[in-house]
């Protein structure tokens, strides 16, 4: 197959693709690079059409690979993830509104032009987590206590663009990122950006029935096939505060591989993702790093019911910035 990669200059020396290229271009494929923030695009030629399977993007927020990506899809290519599906995450704003409406636990959303406005916000709500909309990797992220905080912090918010606010989660201070490729679902736990603690390693977790059920459900309810979800263990349960498309796979098993076969699959399918097949039952005890998924007792995706909304959490003694 004949594959084109879009690459931002951020991730053109990582890992996640280059590996993926690799493994794919070992395997006899042809992958064709595009280096979107840093080549002169001819845009009325950029798009070949019939000259690739599929197009696939790992880009940074904001960057113009996703217009190029939007290029293809509109040339009625093939693209991994679809085009559309990736501009409803990158606006987070517009992402909570889509979660929120189709029933996923997302933590209620407030979304501004202007970091002014957030003063609106009722004290009630505080502490609030401020972030900008098209934000990635824990960019220009604060846990703002107070209003008065607030104010402090607003010099630092201009020019960030659109803003969310989110009513502050308590948790452990660690975030469970789920990563779905495959049909398969993989668990890890991290340090929060909120509250780093260079004590706390990335490490493979068991994946809970209730945390998997979301994380599937998040597939379907944005229509991505290679993607990440952030989740806090809060009080009334687990809460998605982020969603990726193409994320970085970290400690899942054979990545480049794993995603390499997905992207083929997704190649092959024109986008459309198979059935996957119904895993085995889940094994009681914890899985080491080194074995496969934590098997699902039910077929993905699969529907969840519609929650009600979280409860208001109110500003706890010591959450500062």
């Amino acid at each position: 197959m004949r594959l084109c990669f879009l690459v931002e200059e951020h991730y053109r020396h990582d890992g996640m693709p280059n590996e993926v290229i690799g493994q794919l271009t070992a395997w006899g494929h042809r992958v064709d690079v595009v280096r979107p923030g840093g080549s002169l695009l001819r845009m009325t030629e950029v798009v070949d059409t019939g000259a690739h399977d599929a197009w696939v993007l790992k880009t940074v927020s904001g960057g113009p690979g996703l217009t190029l990506l939007e290029a293809a899809a509109a040339a009625g290519l093939t693209t991994v993830n679809d085009a559309r599906s990736i501009r409803g995450v990158r606006d987070k704003a517009l992402a909570a509104a889509i979660g929120r409406d189709r029933g996923l636990p997302l933590p209620p959303t407030y979304a501004v032009a202007r970091p002014e406005l957030l003063r609106e916000i009722p004290a009630a709500e505080f502490p609030l987590v401020v972030k900008p909309a098209d934000g990635s990797s824990g960019r220009a992220v604060h846990l703002v206590s107070s209003p008065e905080r607030l104010e402090t912090l607003l010099p630092a918010l201009t020019g960030e663009g659109m803003l969310i606010a989110q009513p502050y989660v308590p948790n452990s201070g660690t975030d469970i990122k789920v990563y779905a490729v495959g049909g398969e679902l993989f668990a890890t736990e991290r340090c929060s950006p909120l509250r780093p603690d260079p004590s706390v390693r990335e490490r493979r977790v068991p994946l809970s029935s209730e945390v998997a059920a979301i994380a599937a459900e998040v597939g379907a309810v944005y229509g991505l096939d290679l993607y990440g979800v952030d989740v806090l263990l809060g009080p009334d349960g687990p809460v998605v505060v982020d969603v990726n498309d193409f994320p970085s796979f970290r400690q899942v098993p054979d990545a480049a591989a794993r995603v390499a076969r997905a992207v083929l699959g997704l190649a092959r399918a024109g986008g459309v993702p198979a059935t996957p097949a119904t895993p085995a039952p889940a094994t009681p005890a914890p899985a080491p790093a080194t074995t496969a998924p934590v098997a699902l007792p039910y077929t993905l995706p699969l529907s969840i019911p519609v929650r009600t909304p979280p409860a208001q959490i109110s500003a706890a003694a010591g959450d500062t910035v």
